[in-house]
Formats: C-alpha cells, sequence, structure tokens
C-alpha cells in the first residue's frame, strides 16, 4: 500500500507538477481511503467499484460535506488513474461513480468602493506598510493565486513593460500591470526590498521582516489585519481579490477567454462562474431597482 501511495505522490509532483495544497488534500483523501480498505482487508489493487461507491456512502453518512465527498471521490479515481499509468491496474474501479452532488457557490467578491478601501490601507510610512501596498496592489492587479504571489522572484518582474510573468503547472503567462501597481511595485524594489532582505542572494520578490520569503501563512495575516482595519464586513481571503480581479475584468467588458489565460485556469469552466456572479448581481439590482418586480 505505501509503495503505491509513494508512487502516487511522485506522480502528482513530477509528472503533474500540482501546486503544494494539491498534493497535500490529494494524499489526505487517498490515505484516509486506503486505510478504510485496509479496515477491510481489501487492497488497493483488488478495490472494486462497489467497494468505492460504499466509501463514498459512508463519508456521506459521517456528516461530510457535499464537496468533501466529491473531492475525495476525485482524489480516488487520480489515484487509479496513476496506476493504470503506471501498469498497476487494468482498470479504474473509481469511473463512473458519481459524486455527490455540489451546488457551486458564487465566489464572494468586493465592490470598486471596497477594494480601494482595502488597498489604501496599507500605510506608507514605513517598510512595512510599502512593502504591504505593493503586494496587495500586485495581486488585484494580476488576479494570480497566493501560492504563485509568494513564489514570485525579482526576475519575474519587467516594470518598463508594465508585465508580469508567472508560472503554475509548468506554464509560463505573462499579465500586464496597472499603473498605480507599477509605482508601488519600483518604490518597493528600488527603496525597500534593499532594506529587508537579509541576503544580496536573496532571489524572493516579496519578504518578511526577517529577509526571507513570504509565507502563505504571513500573508494571510496580513489579509485579515487590513480587513479588520478597513472596516469591511466581507470576509477577505486572499482569494477574495482574486475573484474581484475576474469580476471585475467581466463587468467592464473583458471577454472570458481573455481573463481565463490571466488566471491561469485550464477550463473555461472555471471562469464562467463569474459569469454567472455578473448575472446574479444584474438580477438583484432589477428585483431592487425595477418598480414592478
Amino acid at each position: 500500500m505505501l509503495e503505491l501511495l509513494s508512487v502516487y505522490e511522485d506522480f502528482l509532483k513530477i509528472e503533474k507538477q500540482a501546486s503544494a495544497n494539491t498534493v497535500s488534500s490529494y494524499l489526505r483523501d487517498v490515505h484516509q481511503f486506503a486505510e478504510a480498505m485496509d479496515g477491510r482487508g481489501v487492497t488497493l489493487t483488488q478495490v472494486m467499484t462497489r467497494d468505492v461507491e460504499e466509501y463514498a456512502n459512508s463519508l456521506i453518512k459521517r456528516g461530510k460535506s457535499p464537496a468533501t465527498v466529491t473531492r475525495s471521490v476525485a482524489s480516488i479515481k487520480s489515484l487509479y488513474a496513476c496506476l493504470i499509468n503506471k501498469g498497476y491496474m487494468d482498470q479504474n474501479p473509481a469511473k463512473g461513480v458519481s459524486p455527490a452532488k455540489v451546488e457551486r457557490k458564487l465566489p464572494q467578491v468586493l465592490t470598486g468602493k471596497e477594494v480601494e478601501l482595502f488597498l489604501e490601507q496599507p500605510e506608507c510610512t514605513d517598510l512595512k506598510g510599502y512593502r504591504d501596498r505593493a503586494m496587495l496592489e500586485l495581486l488585484y492587479a494580476t488576479g494570480i493565486r497566493v501560492s504563485e504571489l509568494i513564489e514570485l522572484d525579482v526576475d519575474d518582474l519587467n516594470l518598463p513593460g508594465g508585465v508580469l510573468k508567472c508560472y503554475s503547472k509548468g506554464k509560463e503567462r505573462v499579465i500586464p500591470l496597472y499603473p498605480a501597481a507599477i509605482r508601488a511595485l519600483s518604490e518597493y524594489i528600488t527603496n525597500i526590498r534593499p532594506q529587508l532582505v537579509d541576503s544580496i542572494d536573496e532571489t524572493a520578490l516579496f519578504v518578511n521582516m526577517n529577509g526571507e520569503r513570504m509565507s502563505r501563512q504571513g500573508f494571510w495575516k496580513l489579509i485579515k489585519y487590513y480587513q479588520e482595519k478597513a472596516g469591511i464586513q466581507k470576509d477577505i481571503t486572499p482569494h477574495t481579490l482574486r475573484h474581484s480581479f475576474a469580476a471585475h475584468l467581466l463587468e467592464n467588458g473583458a471577454d472570458l477567454h481573455s481573463i481565463q489565460e490571466m488566471l491561469g485556469h485550464a477550463d473555461i469552466s472555471s471562469t464562467q462562474i463569474y459569469s454567472k456572479l455578473i448575472n446574479q448581481k444584474l438580477k438583484d439590482v432589477y428585483k431592487k431597482a425595477h418598480p414592478r418586480a
């Protein structure tokens, strides 16, 4: 069992070049599945479709959310796709297993005024304020994921050209930057970052106050701090600015395929959620404003 799970881990990291978060969640799912099968005296290569179905049903009975069950089934399918690819299996026992139906929630976005208020919170009176302003401006300017933000190196920025190079899953995408973001980043790189970095060999674009690459946890704390400081009632996460970036582009006439390319979505269906968001917003406005609605 452990050998097969190790093969799957290498498959995710090396061949699929999945993010650390994806690897962690998929491995957690398949480890739990493998333990459940082991408890029934069934090895991973002996698993049949009914075993997967019964396991999914057991998760539902234990009160797991539809989203969790859906992800677990997807992880199991991915595991067996890997084992087929490596010659351990001939068929995928999870194929055809219907995951729990999930009603996809529309992402929460900030209004234009809320974005302006949020981005104004870092006060450019000290090193931290300048750095934080540059980080938030970059996040909203490009819509990149927080994992991509903290992995950025200085060389990924082309400020004279007004663009950012971002790498994800072995692919590069180039995203434009608006003037305010260019100014904030230029100030940070020229005057602030040199005072923060611990070593001249440090390549990270954004570093913490110890001069080391910013962590996800560190950035999460910044987001929560500035949300509270701004007095915004909505629950802001690093992904909120990504959602707001996409929704605001769509509202102002950008086409879905361009947004898909900037977000780095492999499938256009992931981007189409923003169309539903805009349509829902129009319906809400109609109900509130139309005299006979």
